[in-house]
């Protein structure tokens, strides 16, 4: 039995598979955007997305923009209208999602896939920040969601 793909790995394999992104070297936020038919502008504030813009914080190091971008990119991808006007519960909700999705975004589970993981933990942390351009805690914390996963797909 194969693995499963859960909503949010699909989503995002679809969606970068429809653009013609297939493997790490290809995730370039400003390319991605621009195949979306979304804009990005840099400014020295906090990342957020505004109709089809998405704002990135140019006073962040690259990979916390890349963070940032998969963040907002669920924003704009899954969310509608201004979180101002909501229930701080339904706030606090989308953003859940949005921190979610930028671990799927930014290490799409399809990609890890394809990847010859280190036996060690802390190797395989190594490569997957280096493979997707992403902060230690961030590869840390995604490969722990993968490997959990993993686990379940096999108790299935």
């Amino acid at each position: 039995m194969g693995y499963t793909y859960n909503l949010m790995e699909e989503y995002v394999k679809k969606m970068y598979n429809s653009i013609g992104i297939y493997w790490p070297h290809q995730l370039d936020m400003e390319e991605i955007a621009a195949r979306l038919g979304k804009t990005i502008i840099f400014l020295p504030y906090g990342s957020m997305t505004v109709s089809d813009a998405v704002l990135i914080d140019d006073r962040l190091t690259e990979c916390e923009q890349w963070q940032d971008f998969g963040h907002e990119l669920c924003h704009i991808e899954w969310h509608n209208g201004n979180q101002r006007v909501l229930p701080f519960s339904f706030m606090e909700y989308q953003e859940w999602k949005a921190s979610n999705f930028a671990y799927h975004a930014c290490v799409p589970t399809f990609m890890l896939d394809k990847l010859e993981l280190p036996n060690t933990e802390a190797k395989a942390i190594w490569v997957i920040q280096e493979k997707f351009g992403v902060e230690r805690d961030f590869a840390e914390k995604r490969l722990q969601q993968y490997v959990c996963n993993t686990m379940q797909n096999v108790y299935r």
